[in-house]
């Protein structure tokens, strides 16, 4: 025993250093009255996500910058959306799980290209935006129950020659990089006697700049962003959605691997969400209403596979 130590005993009484003794030998036992053993109760660790939520008290929520009306900065650099919607609902659920009174929000941005890593090296515990669920991505992250169906279509000026995919032989075509559009389109490419000059951007609204700017004849993407895109324009009557759906994909929230705990939990509150009427309701607000920043209505109603889903929400990915 050393000197500091033994000085520290000698203040502390008799009964409360006998308790710290035989915690220190049993870690489960203590001195209860006349000196009987009474289990002292242990207190369940949290593992996983949840646990360093618990442990720290912050959340790490992953967000778009652009993908309108999913999730994207408003004017005041504020983060708002559909998808962010629901994310907030699922931090409420985690902290209704954990007991917690209050929970710090640490939003991080990501994009197409790098928001598959920062879920995977932790720096994202949950990201809610416009992800389409793969089976290819689910080999390297977990996703969520579904919580939107949309179609791959194109974005062209009004009164264009391309109405449809096959109209796009020999035409330059923009696609955010790191989506399932560039590989659907890189692949429809080859498969053509004409082959498509395909153009990168870092982010939707940087691929719509290139076609405002004429510098090419089509933009392809997931058709709910591109009236997103749409309706952000400084003249959306000049734009137009076209084509023959290239493919229909779910969006899901995207956490790490292996942590069936923190799954279950945001699962849930989807599901809750979407069965109650609750994410119609946020649909409605940011696809049938004027929203932010230039109040403009993307006049976009729910599919029937999306009112499906609501119906009888599932992890499935598509394809």
């Amino acid at each position: 025993m050393s000197l500091l130590f033994s000085r520290r005993c000698a203040q502390v009484p008799l009964a409360a250093l006998t308790a710290l003794l035989l915690a220190g030998a049993g870690g489960a036992r203590a001195a209860g009255p006349m000196g009987a053993a009474a289990v002292v109760p242990v207190v369940p660790v949290v593992e996983g996500t949840l646990g360093r939520i618990a442990a720290t008290g912050t959340i790490n929520l992953g967000h778009r910058e652009s993908s309108v009306p999913f999730s994207y900065y408003d004017a005041n650099r504020q983060v708002v959306g559909y998808s962010h919607e629901l994310m907030l609902k699922v931090v409420e659920a985690v902290k209704a799980e954990l007991k917690l009174p209050a929970l710090t929000l640490r939003l991080v941005p990501v994009t197409s290209q790098n928001r598959i890593p920062l879920v995977q090296n932790g720096s994202v515990d949950l990201e809610c935006g416009s992800t389409s669920h793969t089976t290819e991505r689910a080999r390297e992250v977990a996703f969520s129950t579904s919580f939107f169906v949309i179609s791959t279509r194109l974005l062209v000026p009004r009164g264009s020659a391309v109405r449809d995919f096959a109209d796009l032989g020999g035409k330059r075509v923009v696609v955010t990089a790191g989506t399932t559009s560039e590989r659907l389109l890189r692949t429809y490419s080859e498969s053509r006697t004409k082959r498509i000059q395909v153009v990168t951007a870092r982010d939707h609204g940087e691929a719509f700049r290139v076609l405002e700017e004429g510098q090419v004849d089509a933009f392809m993407l997931d058709d709910a962003l591109l009236h997103g895109e749409r309706a952000k324009a400084r003249e959306p009557q000049r734009w137009v959605v076209t084509g023959t759906p290239m493919s229909t994909e779910v969006y899901g929230c995207m956490m790490r691997h292996g942590d069936a705990a923190f799954k279950a939990v945001v699962d849930r509150a989807l599901a809750r969400a979407l069965t109650s009427g609750e994410a119609g309701r946020i649909y409605t607000r940011w696809f049938q209403r004027p929203i932010p920043p230039r109040g403009l209505n993307l006049d976009f109603p729910p599919s029937a596979a999306l009112l499906s889903l609501f119906r009888q929400p599932d992890d499935r990915p598509l394809p």
